[in-house]
C-alpha cells in the first residue's frame, strides 16, 4: 500500500498548484466581498450585484478547487469499500446480507 504523500517516479504532486490557485481564490473573493459591503459605504446596487456576484463566484471556485485536492489526497469515495469497513449504515458493502 502507498501512501497518499508519496511521489512515484519522480512526479511532482499534482494536486500543489490546484489547492495554492483555490486558497488564493479564497482570499481574493474574502477580500473582494469585505471591501463590497453595502452597509458601509452606499453605491450603485448594479456595483454592489457586481461585486458581490464576483466575490461570491470567487469563494465557489476556490472552494471546489480545495475540495478536489482534498478528496484526490485522501482517497475521496473508494474509502470504506477499499478497506473492507463497514459504512455508514452499518452494513458492509462487500459482503452481501445472508
Amino acid at each position: 500500500m502507498t501512501d497518499a504523500y508519496e511521489q512515484q517516479d519522480g512526479a511532482a504532486d499534482p494536486t500543489a498548484v490546484p489547492a495554492a490557485t483555490g486558497l488564493f481564490l479564497l482570499a481574493v473573493g474574502g477580500w473582494l466581498l469585505n471591501t463590497t459591503r453595502p452597509w458601509h459605504k452606499p453605491g450603485h446596487p448594479v456595483t454592489l450585484g457586481l461585486g458581490w456576484a464576483v466575490a461570491f463566484a470567487l469563494l465557489l471556485w476556490g472552494a471546489v478547487l480545495v475540495a478536489r485536492c482534498v478528496r484526490t489526497v485522501h482517497g475521496g469515495a473508494a474509502g470504506p469499500a477499499e478497506n473492507d469497513e463497514a459504512g455508514r449504515t452499518g452494513e458492509n458493502p462487500a459482503r452481501p446480507a445472508p
